[in-house]
């Protein structure tokens, strides 16, 4: 069995930039406190939710440091590494390994659309020459790759690939990954909707974008599921159903900053190519939160 990273909900924790695009380290530290002080169990920076691609390099090292300053080692501090070029995806994990990260959160090359024995050929060379544990993350929604259960096994035998951050959707491949893995790879939910099937299949707990605004109910959805009471954990799942889907009205992260906003939690501005939200989605993001009193 390989070392766990976390149980429990990581929040994807937002980048706040100030009306520059600047990143906004002092919003940075006290959103972190906030997730530390409602019971979240991990943080994930750099990655999709927290605008991860349009960090440059100084920035990239820069947010890591802050996050894992600002814990303390109260909870671990996962760096997104992740590039479609394999040594770049190196340089950073060196970077996030020197800034202090307990782990590393490296997703699928993306755009080059590699095959399933590239990925495979990918994850070793970066295991081979960066010493931290890798959580894969398997979007391809937005890579357009999706690792298959067969790969996953491959995987789980290279040495620092501890857990994969599955958010393909697909409990039926989810399942079999669990069948031909076992204790060899950890698996972490990746969409929000999801989380109580994941737990009751015996995920380790979930990667949460929801976790941004609401981190306790985040966590005990997942805690539910972790303890055994499954029926808690779905009908905690069933009650922020909505908001789940509702903050992803629009390309994410654009809905949880707006709504990080609205709550006063200092978000701040995207980085371009996002923009803010219709005033549909607006619309509908206040509704929802009014409906579950954060507003």
């Amino acid at each position: 069995m390989k070392q766990t990273v976390f149980k429990g909900s990581a929040c994807a924790i937002v980048t706040p930039f100030d009306e520059n695009r600047k990143v906004d380290y002092k919003n940075l530290r006290k959103l972190i406190e906030f997730q530390i002080n409602n019971g979240t169990d991990a943080i994930v920076v750099c990655g999709t939710t927290g605008e991860g691609s349009t960090l440059d390099t100084r920035e990239h090292r820069q947010v890591i440091k802050t996050a894992v300053r600002q814990t303390e080692g109260r909870v671990p501090i996962i760096a997104g590494t992740g590039s479609n070029c394999t040594e770049t995806a190196v340089k950073r994990s060196y970077a996030a390994l020197d800034a202090g990260a307990d782990a590393l959160l490296i997703v699928t090359p993306y755009y080059n659309k590699c095959s399933q024995q590239g990925l495979c050929e990918h994850y070793a060379y970066i295991s081979d020459r960066v010493d931290l544990p890798i959580i894969v993350y398997n979007v391809p929604s937005r890579t357009g790759v999706d690792i298959r259960p067969e790969t996953y096994l491959e995987l789980s035998r290279i040495n620092h690939v501890v857990a994969t951050k599955e958010a393909n959707g697909d409990l039926s491949a989810l399942m079999k990954t669990i069948n031909l893995c076992g204790d060899a790879l950890d698996i972490y939910c990746g969409n929000d909707d999801q989380s109580a099937a994941f737990t009751a299949m015996g995920a380790k707990g979930t990667i949460s974008v929801l976790a941004n605004i609401m981190p306790r109910e985040t966590h005990d959805i997942v805690c539910a599921g972790l303890d055994g009471d499954t029926d808690l954990s779905v009908s905690l799942q069933l009650k922020y159903l909505k908001i789940c889907n509702d903050l992803f009205c629009d390309v994410n992260p654009i809905p949880v900053k707006y709504a990080m906003r609205e709550m006063s939690l200092d978000s701040g501005v995207y980085r371009l190519p996002l923009n803010g939200p219709t005033d549909k989605n607006k619309e509908k993001i206040i509704s929802t939160l009014k409906k579950y009193d954060l507003l």
